[in-house]
C-alpha cells in the first residue's frame, strides 16, 4: 500500500491548514480506497527550531533528536501532499525550515500541493515546486488552489466549493501514479 503524508505547512495559531488537511485526507482516502493510506503530518507536533544542524542535510543525516524524529516520519512515506497558505507570496517559514532539515528522505518521491490564500497560494506553491526539484522530488502538475474569498466564510470557516472535489480526485490519481512509477528511485528505506 502506498503511504501518503499530508503535511500541514502552517504552525500559526488560528490557522486554516488543519481543516484543509483533514478535508484532503477524508476525500483522498474515500477516493483512493485500499490503494493508499493517507496520514496528516502536523508541523506543530515536531516543534522544529530554526535549522540547528551543523552539517547540511545533503551531506549527512541530522544528529539532533528532533531531526531524527522528523526524518523517521517523513522517510516513512511514498508521496506527499503539502497543504500551504501563502505569506507575502511565499510558503510559511516553518514549512521551508522543516523541508530544509532533510534531504534523502524526500528524494525519488512525488509531491502535490493544496494551497489556500487570497489567490489560492499559487506563488507559494511555485516556490515550493522549485525547492522540490533540488530535493530530487517529482512535483506533479495537478494542484488545488483554494480562495480565502470563495472557499472560506469570513476567511476562517472552511467551505470548499464543489469543483475542488474533482480537482482533488485528479491530484490523488496523478500522485498515486507517480508514486508507483518512482518506487525504484526511492533512496531511503521505510522506517515505520
Amino acid at each position: 500500500m502506498i503511504r501518503i503524508g499530508i503535511i500541514i505547512g502552517s504552525t500559526r495559531p488560528g490557522r486554516n491548514g488543519d481543516r484543509v488537511a483533514q478535508w484532503v485526507r477524508d476525500l483522498a482516502a474515500e477516493h483512493a480506497g485500499a490503494a493508499a493510506d493517507f496520514e496528516v503530518v502536523d508541523l506543530n507536533d515536531y516543534a522544529l527550531p530554526l535549522l540547528d544542524e551543523a552539517v547540511p542535510a545533503a551531506k549527512a543525516p541530522g544528529r539532533q533528536p528532533h531531526t531524527r524524529r522528523w526524518a523517521e516520519r517523513i522517510g516513512s512515506y511514498d508521496a506527499y501532499v503539502v497543504v500551504t497558505p501563502e505569506c507575502n507570496t511565499a510558503p510559511p517559514a516553518a514549512l521551508t525550515n522543516a523541508i530544509d532539515y532533510l534531504y534523502a528522505e524526500w528524494g525519488g518521491k512525488p509531491v502535490a500541493y493544496v494551497g489556500y490564500g487570497v489567490f489560492g497560494a499559487v506563488m507559494a506553491v511555485q516556490k515550493l515546486r522549485a525547492q522540490a526539484g533540488v530535493l530530487r522530488m517529482a512535483d506533479i502538475g495537478s494542484q488545488v488552489a483554494l480562495s480565502l474569498r470563495e472557499d472560506f466564510v469570513d476567511f476562517a470557516d472552511f467551505r470548499p466549493r464543489q469543483l475542488h472535489t474533482a480537482e482533488l480526485h485528479r491530484l490523488v490519481d496523478e500522485l498515486l501514479a507517480w508514486a508507483r512509477a518512482l518506487a525504484p528511485l526511492r533512496t531511503v528505506p521505510r522506517t515505520a
